[in-house]
Order: structure tokens, then C-alpha cells, then sequence
């Protein structure tokens, strides 16, 4: 079964006790279904690319083999974070999913003239065909590792 939101839970309840609920009740029930559909399906697209790709087995391997396991993972719908480090040493690399495209965030920086990958100054974007090319994807990922992110110190 699938988890309900909590305005859905309350309009089951209403409706076990036979309370009347109104049209604009169940527009919102269905509005938020959809988005709930829409968002599972992002989230399957991007696993789905993420395997395909190859990267999420060359960001395991990064964290097994340079950094013997120190690193860790926050997953989001079509995100994730791969962080290492403490305290002021810190660092993350920023993997986004958008349709079939890989973009890396990066700082923001001046664009860079080559064209692969496709660079917008704050992200590396990389299309289908060019992460199809594991090595070309491996090397984006070598480079994403070597000038990482720093995230700032909560002090």
C-alpha cells in the first residue's frame, strides 16, 4: 500500500464516518496523487540513468578505493550528494538527474570553452550520448573528485 499524505488520511477518515466531502476536497486528493506520481517517476528515472550510466558503481568505487569508505551518500528524488571529510575539511560532489541528462553543480565559475561537457558557468552537463562514453564520464567524475565542492563550517 502506498503512503497516504496527511490531508488524504484525513478525508479517509471523514468518509469512514460518513462526513460529506466536497468536490474541491477531492480535487486536491487527486492534485496531490499526481504529484506524488510525478515525483516516483523522477525518482525511477534517475536510479534508472544513475545505473545505466554507470555512475552510481563509479561513485561506490571512489568511496571504497580512495577514501577506504569514508565517504557518505544523501539520496533525493533526482540528487545526490556524495560528501567526505570533517569539520573544515569537508567536501561534496553534487550529481543532479534531469530527464536523461547528468549535471554536475560546481562553483560558480566562467564558462568553460570546451564543449564537452556542455558547461552554463554553474553546472557540467552531460547528454546521453556523452555518458555513454564511460570514459569520458569517468574522467568528469576524476575531475568533480580532485576540485570538489567545499561546504562551509557550521561554526
Amino acid at each position: 500500500m502506498k503512503p497516504m499524505h496527511r490531508l488524504q488520511v484525513l478525508l479517509f477518515c471523514a468518509a469512514e464516518r460518513g462526513v460529506i466531502i466536497t468536490s474541491q476536497e477531492r480535487e486536491i486528493s487527486a492534485e496531490i496523487d499526481e504529484q506524488e506520481a510525478r515525483r516516483l517517476a523522477q525518482r525511477e528515472n534517475a536510479k534508472h540513468v544513475l545505473r545505466e550510466s554507470g555512475l552510481a558503481d563509479m561513485l561506490q568505487a571512489v568511496n571504497r578505493n580512495l577514501l577506504k569508505g569514508r565517504g557518505w551518500f544523501e539520496e533525493y528524488d533526482t540528487l545526490v550528494l556524495f560528501k567526505w571529510g570533517t569539520g573544515y575539511t569537508k567536501r561534496h560532489i553534487w550529481v543532479e538527474v534531469e530527464g536523461s541528462n547528468i549535471r554536475f553543480r560546481l562553483l560558480p565559475h566562467r564558462k568553460c570553452a570546451a564543449t564537452v561537457p556542455i558547461c552554463d558557468g554553474e553546472y557540467h552537463t552531460l547528454t546521453q550520448a556523452m555518458w555513454s562514453n564511460h570514459d569520458l564520464l569517468q574522467e568528469e567524475l576524476h575531475r568533480r573528485y580532485d576540485r570538489p565542492v567545499a561546504e562551509s563550517s557550521s561554526d
